[in-house]
């Protein structure tokens, strides 16, 4: 039987089939956790400018959540050396509990494919939601991050980037854990919420959260 091939050679293929010269993908990490920011980054890719090596890396490439740590963090370096341009947009506890998550998500993915100041022959595309703010035309795909090489990398750059912001918080905030679950709603994190009350970091509109204050 032939092996299968890797899951980054197929969205690269598929953004190189969408025919523009640039192909701009963005992403985010933390909508769902309980504490810390939602980070949103984008990344522009030339797929037709890509190196042999480049491509070779890249094509290691997967949706964040199915890669270990260790291999987020080597192929956000090879996307640093790989794309156009990098941005990356964090939106604070506060300002979610202030003007509600899907407003920090849509805007945060907005603001970062704006930064990025795409070129005119670029196909923006975005993981799972249309976005009221963003004037540029742009495409929603769903499973985005297991579809297309610019989205795929924007969700390792999202969440690369917010891990360390939480390995940050966890080293100002003891106690949470937030070095190990990064803010989300797991076990241990329920249980030091209960014990220690919600701290700065959390979001105080969430109703895990808001209930325990």
């Amino acid at each position: 039987m032939a092996s299968r091939p890797p899951a980054g050679r197929e969205l690269l293929r598929y953004d190189r089939a969408l025919g523009a010269r640039f192909v701009a993908g963005a992403d985010e990490a933390g909508r769902g956790a309980l504490a810390g920011p939602i980070v949103a980054a984008a990344v522009l890719f030339e797929p037709g400018a890509l190196t042999a090596d480049q491509i070779s890396g890249l094509e290691r490439l997967n949706d964040s959540k199915k890669l270990a740590v260790a291999r987020r963090d080597e192929l956000a370096l090879l996307i640093g050396a790989a794309a156009v341009a990098i941005s990356v947009v964090a939106i604070s506890s506060a300002e979610i509990d202030e003007h509600g998550i899907q407003a920090a998500n849509l805007g945060s993915l907005s603001r970062a494919l704006d930064l990025l100041q795409p070129p005119a022959d670029c196909e923006l595309l975005v993981d799972g939601f249309a976005l009221p703010q963003q004037a540029r035309v742009h495409r929603a795909l769903v499973k985005g991050d297991a579809t297309s090489a610019a989205i795929a990398a924007a969700s390792i750059i999202a969440k690369t980037t917010r891990d360390r912001v939480m390995e940050q918080l966890d080293a100002l905030t003891p106690g949470y854990g937030f070095g190990a679950h990064a803010g989300y709603g797991t076990a241990v994190h329920r249980e030091a919420i209960t014990r220690l009350g919600p701290c700065r970091a959390h979001r105080h509109s969430f109703a895990p959260i808001s209930l325990a204050a």
